[in-house]
Parts: C-alpha cells; structure tokens; sequence
C-alpha cells in the first residue's frame, strides 16, 4: 500500500508510533485494525473508534469477502506485473 499524506500528518503518525515503540507499519496496522475491527472493543481501540466516527471516517462492519479463485489472482498479478513502476510513478510526481 503507498499512501500519500500531509508530511505534518505523517510526522504525528512517527511520533505517535515512536511513544509506543512501534514502528510505523505497526503503529498503522493496529489504528487501521481498531477502526475496522469491531472485535477490538473497549480501551484505546474504543477511544479510537469514538473519534474516528466523530470525524466522519468510521466504516460500518460488513460480510467478509471471499478470495477469488487461483486463476483469477494470478492474472491480476500478471496485470499488475506490465503497469507502471511505482519508483516511476514517484520519480514522475504522479
């Protein structure tokens, strides 16, 4: 996943995880995990929770999704494999 935010947004999120001696990639996992998984209830997920409805960013809990068959992912590997490299992409400030 590439993600592309406020370098002051980004900075909050590398101090937040720093605090909690987590890397980013984690520090973002679990706060992306608390607001989606509603297992997760109660404490700092809850607070999480609360605050991201209030701001309008808490998705509602839907049916799990089921894989798609084998040949259907390996296709869209291939697919994806031919497009454009994300360095490129980046290089181009796209």
């Amino acid at each position: 996943m590439t993600w592309r935010a406020p370098a002051e947004l980004i900075e909050r999120v590398r101090r937040a995880a720093q605090r909690q001696r987590r890397s980013m990639n984690d520090y973002v996992t679990a706060v992306l995990d608390a607001a989606t998984n509603p297992r997760l209830a109660g404490g700092e997920a809850e607070r999480l929770r609360e605050r991201l409805d209030q701001a309008g960013l808490l998705d509602e809990p839907r049916e799990p999704h089921s894989r798609p068959p084998r040949e259907e992912a390996a296709a869209a590997r291939r697919r994806a494999g031919a497009g454009t490299a994300l360095s490129q992409l980046v290089s181009e400030d796209r």
